[in-house]
C-alpha cells in the first residue's frame, strides 16, 4: 500500500497526507464554528448552512441596466470562429478525463465518463453542439457542491474558509473546449496584459516575480528608492459582477455564440455547501466566476484586463494578486504614485470591486527613499518591511535569508511526517515521496530567491542530506556517494541547471515575449 501512495503522490500530494491522518485516527476539516448569534455549532448541517450564508454574503448586486456602462478594454471587430467541437475531440477529452476526482452535484464519475469515452462521445457531442448553437447551459452544468477549503487562523471564523465548486465532470468538459477557443483567439490578438502572468500559457508565479523585482533590482543598483505598493482584492473570484462581466467579453469581440453560452452559464446559478457529506439549502449565486470551474481563472483574466489602462506606473498582477511600483525622488514622484493608486480604486468603485485596505501595504526600498505616506479609500497604507509575495518572502532589502529559513523549515516539516508516517525505508517508497512531496517546497520559485550566502545553501542542502539518510542501507556513506547510489544531484546544481533552462526560455524558448524586456540583444 505503501509503494501505491508513494508512486501516485506527485499527481495527487493529498493521498499521502490522508493516509498518514488516518493511521494518526486525525480528520481535519471544518472545525466547530462560530455563528452569527456568537454560538459554537458542531452539527455538519448548521455549519453547512454557517458557511453557505457567509459564502453568499460576499457576492455583488447590479443595476438592472447597465448595458452602456463604459469600458476600458480596447474593441475589437475581430470575431473568433471555430467555437464548434467534433466528435474525436470530445473523446479525446474523455480519454484525458482525471478518474480520482470527485463528481458534481449530478452524481456522474468522472472514471464512467473516462471508461466510456467510446461510446458516449457521440451522444455528448449531439449535447455539446446544441448547448453551443444555441447558447443555452442545461440546469445541472450551473450547480455546485460547495467544499469549504481552510486557509488559516481560527478554524471556528467561517471567513476562513474559501468555497471550491464541485461542478458536474460533462459541463466542465465543454467548458474546456470554450476556454480553448477563447485562449486561442487571444493569443492571436493578444488580448491579455503581459502585466498578467496568473493561469496564462508560458507566465507563471516565477515569471511574475523576476520581471517586477529585476526592475526594483536594478533601479535600487542605479541609487535610486523605490515604493511598491502590495494591494489585495477583498473575495476577488466571488464579487465578479456578471453584466460588467459580460460588457468586456464583447468589447473584445469574441464570438456572439460564446459570449452567449458564457451568459447563460452564469445565469441562474445554485450552490450548496456540503460538509462531511451533509448538505446546506440550495443558494443563489449572483455574482463571481466559480472557483474550481475550467472557465472561471479565464474570465477573472479577461474581467481584470484593463486594470493598468492609464497607470503610469509599472503594474503586476497575478490573477488577483496586485502590485504598483515607482521609482521615488521627490514629493512629485509620490504624488504620481497616489494618483495611480487613487485610479485603481476608481477602477474598482467603478467594476464593483473592493481592496481590502487592511491587507494592502506599501514598501520602501532605498536608503534614500523618503518614506512618503499613501492613502487607500480615505485610509493611510501601512508600510511592511517584508511582504510574502506569491510564495516567496521579500523584504525591503531584497534579502533571501528569511525564504530560505522558511522553505528548508517547511520541508524539514514534510520530511518528518514521512518518517514517522510510512514505515518502510525502501528506496522505491522514500525516494518517490522525497521528489514529490519534499523537494517542490525547496524548488518554488527558486530561479528567483536562489540563495547565495554559504549558510543559506547549507540549510537548503541540508534537508536533502536528511532525506537520502532515511533510505535503507545509506546511512554510513557520505553524502557524495548517497546521491551517486540513489541517482540525485545536490540542489545547488539543480539550480544551476534550473537557471540554465530558464535563460534559454527567456532568450529563446517560451519565454520569449517577456525576455525581450529583461534582455536587450546585440546583433553581430
Amino acid at each position: 500500500m505503501e509503494r501505491d501512495i508513494a508512486a501516485r503522490s506527485k499527481k495527487n500530494p493529498k493521498l499521502f497526507f490522508n493516509y498518514v491522518n488516518s493511521k494518526k485516527m486525525k480528520q481535519e476539516g471544518v472545525g466547530t464554528l462560530l455563528s452569527r448569534g456568537g454560538k459554537l455549532v458542531d452539527e455538519n448541517g448548521e455549519k453547512a448552512e454557517i458557511l453557505n450564508s457567509y459564502f453568499s454574503s460576499v457576492y455583488t448586486s447590479e443595476e438592472p441596466d447597465n448595458e452602456g456602462f463604459p469600458c476600458n478594454m480596447p474593441s475589437s471587430s475581430n470575431l473568433a470562429t471555430g467555437a464548434w467541437v467534433t466528435r474525436e475531440e470530445i473523446q479525446k477529452r474523455l480519454e484525458h478525463v482525471k478518474v480520482n476526482k470527485g463528481p458534481g452535484p449530478d452524481g456522474i464519475h468522472p472514471r464512467v465518463l473516462n471508461e466510456l469515452s467510446a461510446v458516449i462521445a457521440k451522444p455528448l457531442h449531439l449535447i455539446f453542439q446544441d448547448s453551443l448553437r444555441s447558447g443555452m447551459v442545461p440546469r445541472d452544468w450551473r450547480i455546485a457542491n460547495v467544499v469549504p477549503l481552510f486557509k488559516k487562523g481560527s478554524r471556528s471564523q467561517p471567513e476562513n474558509y474559501r468555497p471550491v465548486s464541485l461542478t458536474s465532470v460533462v459541463g466542465k468538459l465543454l467548458e474546456g473546449v470554450i476556454r480553448d477557443r477563447v485562449l486561442e483567439y487571444i493569443a492571436v490578438h493578444n488580448t491579455i496584459s503581459l502585466c498578467q502572468h496568473g493561469f496564462m500559457r508560458n507566465r507563471s508565479c516565477q515569471t511574475n516575480l523576476v520581471a517586477f523585482y529585476e526592475e526594483v533590482s536594478r533601479n535600487l543598483d542605479a541609487g535610486m528608492a523605490v515604493d511598491v505598493i502590495y494591494l489585495d482584492f477583498a473575495k476577488a473570484f466571488d464579487t465578479v459582477p456578471h453584466r460588467r462581466l459580460m460588457i468586456k467579453l464583447r468589447n473584445i469581440g469574441l464570438e456572439h455564440n460564446i459570449c452567449n453560452w458564457i451568459e447563460n452559464w452564469l445565469k441562474d446559478r445554485l450552490q450548496r455547501v456540503v460538509v462531511n457529506g451533509t448538505f446546506s439549502n440550495w443558494t443563489s449565486v449572483v455574482s463571481g466566476v466559480p472557483q474550481g470551474s475550467v472557465l472561471g481563472p479565464l474570465l477573472f483574466n479577461l474581467f481584470i484586463n484593463d486594470l493598468e489602462v492609464g497607470i503610469d506606473s509599472t503594474v503586476s498582477i497575478f490573477a488577483d494578486d496586485t502590485k504598483l511600483c515607482k521609482t521615488i525622488s521627490s514629493m512629485q514622484d509620490a504624488a504620481a504614485l497616489q494618483s495611480d493608486l487613487t485610479k485603481l480604486d476608481n477602477w474598482a468603485a467603478n467594476w464593483k470591486m473592493r481592496f481590502n485596505v487592511d491587507k494592502c501595504k506599501v514598501m520602501h526600498f532605498g536608503r534614500n527613499n523618503i518614506n512618503a505616506n499613501y492613502l487607500l479609500n480615505g485610509s493611510v497604507l501601512g508600510v511592511s518591511l517584508m511582504e510574502k509575495d506569491l510564495g516567496v518572502f521579500v523584504d525591503n532589502k531584497l534579502s533571501n535569508a528569511r525564504q530560505c529559513h522558511s522553505v528548508a523549515t517547511k520541508a524539514n516539516k514534510v520530511l518528518s511526517c514521512i518518517k514517522k508516517g510510512i514505515d518502510s525505508r525502501d528506496e522505491n517508497i522514500i525516494l518517490p515521496l522525497y521528489r514529490s512531496l519534499v523537494r517542490p517546497h525547496l524548488e518554488y520559485a527558486v530561479q528567483f530567491w536562489a540563495p547565495v550566502l554559504k549558510k543559506d545553501i547549507n540549510e537548503l542542502e541540508r534537508v536533502q542530506r536528511h532525506a537520502t539518510k532515511l533510505v535503507k542501507g545509506m546511512e554510513d556513506f557520505n553524502y557524495e556517494v548517497r546521491l551517486s547510489r540513489l541517482g540525485l544531484f545536490s540542489l545547488e546544481k539543480r539550480r544551476l541547471r534550473g537557471d540554465m533552462i530558464t535563460l534559454y526560455k527567456y532568450i529563446r524558448g517560451d519565454y520569449r515575449q517577456l525576455g525581450d524586456v529583461l534582455f536587450s540583444h546585440k546583433n553581430h
